[in-house]
């Protein structure tokens, strides 16, 4: 059965903005999937982008400026068995959310992080945010942009995400694969979406994208996949995909630079610890009768259990 996961909701975006596109590959990436609306769960923050759950027929939260990764991480813990998206802007994820983009790295929870990424702050007058380049001077600022930019591809790479990728907003099929392989993906996912904003942003226009981006997986050599018993190639795909997401000007690489299928996700490391954990976590464990007496009990429930 395929369910819908438009809402009838009116989308209030700006006409042209690349939120239209990436929502059109978003919910295309779910439909053909062949989930149940039950089993997505999608976490925002706050911008233009922090609408996205709105939109989409799954559980929705649109959470606070820049938590939004450490909001769905949480979901992830307490219900592995969800398919948990995290829609953010640049100016979210990477300005103030920087932080949590960082640690979710280091964890590796199974989250798909979409990054929203137009290179400016939109819901709030276009201000630069921290993925664009020293210099630039788009119509919103007083003055040219005098800080360094951010590029979300290296910083995930450095971060330690096992799987990082690029997609640009107007290429919704390209960006529609991209995102479910980020979703099947066993640990977090990070896909930098390169975006319009006709608002704010006259430089990275549409037509310069349409003619800077190139597909990685036109190259019949590209390989970014590291699977089990592969790991001496490792080192090496990490370094040519970091090499590779170094390219950006008049030719940006899009696709997927790195999958790392040899690290488990988090969900499995604390199952190693923890009987039990997958086939009965939090989410679904009784912890109250139905007068809301407690039927756990805390002394008993961390006996001889050693997490750290």
């Amino acid at each position: 059965m395929v369910h819908k996961f438009t809402t009838d909701l009116t989308v209030d975006w700006c006409p042209g903005c690349g939120n239209f596109g990436i929502l059109r590959a978003l919910t295309m990436a779910l439909s053909e999937l062949k989930f149940d609306p039950e089993q997505v769960a999608l976490v925002s923050g706050i911008g233009c982008s922090g609408k996205t759950p709105h939109y989409v027929n799954v559980a929705g939260m649109h959470t606070l400026h820049g938590r939004g990764i450490p909001f769905a991480a949480g979901i992830k813990l307490a219900n592995p068995a969800l398919n948990v998206i995290v829609t953010g802007g640049d100016g979210d994820l990477l300005g103030i959310g920087a932080g949590h983009f960082v640690g979710e790295g280091r964890r590796n929870s199974g989250l798909t992080i979409l990054v929203f990424d137009n290179q400016v702050y939109g819901l709030t007058k276009g201000q630069s945010s921290p993925t664009m380049p020293m210099g630039m001077k788009t119509k919103g600022l007083f003055r040219p942009n005098i800080l360094n930019r951010i590029n979300p591809v290296t910083l995930a790479l450095s971060s330690g995400y096992t799987f990082v990728a690029r997609g640009f907003s107007f290429d919704t099929v390209q960006l529609k694969e991209i995102i479910k392989k980020g979703i099947l993906h066993e640990g977090s996912a990070v896909i930098d979406i390169l975006q319009p904003c006709p608002t704010y942003n006259n430089i990275n226009t549409m037509e310069v994208y349409r003619k800077n981006v190139y597909k990685l997986e036109d190259d019949p050599s590209w390989d970014p996949v590291v699977n089990p018993g592969d790991e001496d190639e490792l080192s090496a795909k990490f370094e040519k995909a970091y090499v590779r997401a170094l390219e950006f000007g008049e030719r940006i690489p899009t696709g997927i630079f790195f999958e790392n299928r040899t690290m488990p996700g988090l969900p499995r490391r604390i199952s190693e610890y923890v009987s039990g954990y997958m086939e009965n976590p939090p989410a679904t464990q009784v912890v109250s009768l139905d007068d809301g007496t407690t039927v756990v009990d805390p002394v008993e429930t961390f006996r001889d259990k050693k997490i750290y």
